[in-house]
């Protein structure tokens, strides 16, 4: 069974929301401060207390630190989360979320990723709303996340570079090809934080499905409202391995250089499609030609299939929905002669059926130890074939 969170927004999402909510859903609070704690970071306090936003009690996350002004780049982040002891999962979730917002800031501001210099996610507290709640999630032991389409408010919004209208720019760019839900407010009601999670980590955006709810928790935001300013965060369990279905998009094209469709490949996948691809094809007159293949979300069809027809030059496209079926995926870290190598692992029916290394780690460590790529990776292969039991 996937074990499984979903998350009502219907008053928006903030990072610091999404813990109290997890933290209100039963994750344990012990937990989640020693892990932080071993984390390069100025001494802090969490503090949880309970609050009632319109008659509905909801936990409230209060941060005491002494750290307010140094902004970190996403070099520093990577590497902070990378050299950690954090559990795997987490460091692979976490990273997620910081490359979502750190990839919205460099179009923004038109800079590379490694320049980027985060305002809000290097100060401190997002830094702990992130990996905290990712930590809430791994110790929740919670698979696949879930959520509703995303209000993000109105008016406008001091942020560092002025006053600027609701959403933000960056929470604009990371809710792109997101299904957004129309609340007519004078104030900002997800931040980019909140946004990056459901871009980073949502699998399906949408209503809440026929399910049988297990626990429920609440995390309330720091404004007051004439509605219940809270985060629901819904816990249930669906079966393993159950098919889904996903939009796939085609065009053929003869007329764009390499050049142009790799720029357009890169793109797409940046802005949220699930896979994309190209095939060589001949089309009439035996031209050489090039097919695209983009494959989203359901809720994202409409987004993705403008967004072939305005950033081609194809005249037309296919668009089909197809059946999907995925296995369930894991991280573990195993401990080899080369260093701490994190393996990805995937289940057919709760039993592990097939394991394979992160490239990364076997890369970064063939260099370090100076010997052969496949040398090394044959060698944690037997490593893997050790630690882990399979089927």
């Amino acid at each position: 069974m996937t074990n499984t969170i979903y998350l009502d927004c219907h008053a928006g999402i903030a990072g610091d929301m999404l813990l109290s909510s997890l933290v209100d859903l039963g994750a344990n609070i012990a937990y989640i401060e020693s892990h932080l704690q071993k984390l390069p970071l100025n001494d802090f306090k969490l503090h949880f207390s309970n609050q009632t936003k319109q008659g509905i009690q909801a936990k409230q996350l209060d941060i005491d630190f002494s750290e307010t002004t140094h902004h970190r780049t996403a070099s520093d982040i990577t590497k902070m989360i990378q050299d950690s002891d954090l559990p795997a999962r987490v460091k692979v979730r976490s990273q997620k979320v910081f490359d979502t917002i750190a990839h919205a800031e460099a179009k923004i501001h038109g800079m590379s990723v490694e320049e980027v210099h985060f305002h809000e996610v290097g100060a401190m507290d997002s830094i702990i709303d992130i990996i905290g709640g990712c930590l809430a999630l791994e110790n929740l032991k919670i698979d696949e996340l879930h959520a509703s389409p995303i209000p993000t408010g109105g008016g406008k919004i001091n942020i560092a570079h002025g006053l600027y209208p609701v959403p933000a720019p960056a929470t604009a760019e990371i809710l792109k090809g997101i299904p957004l839900a129309s609340f007519d407010i004078n104030s900002e009601l997800t931040t980019p934080t909140g946004a990056a999670f459901i871009k980073a980590l949502a699998s399906k955006i949408g209503p809440l499905p026929s399910v049988t709810i297990e626990e429920i928790g609440y995390g309330s935001g720091t404004k007051d409202f004439d509605f219940p300013n809270i985060l629901r965060a819904i816990q249930f369990k669906t079966k393993d391995n159950t098919p889904t279905q996903v939009q796939v998009i085609e065009s053929q094209i003869d007329d764009m250089s390499a050049e142009m469709l790799s720029y357009f490949l890169e793109q797409v996948l940046e802005d949220g499609a699930l896979d994309a691809y190209f095939t060589p094809i001949t089309m009439k007159k035996s031209r050489p030609a090039t097919q695209i293949t983009v494959i989203c979300k359901l809720e994202n069809a409409q987004f993705f299939e403008d967004y072939v027809l305005k950033n081609t030059s194809t005249l037309g496209i296919r668009s089909y929905t197809v059946n999907r079926k995925v296995l369930h995926r894991q991280f573990e870290t195993i401990h080899t002669n080369y260093g701490a190598i994190l393996v990805k692992t995937a289940m057919l029916n709760g039993k592990i059926i097939k394991a394979k290394p992160e490239f990364e780690d076997v890369r970064n460590a063939a260099l370090q130890a100076n010997k052969p790529f496949l040398h090394v990776y044959n060698h944690i292969n037997q490593e893997i074939q050790k630690h882990i039991q399979f089927d």
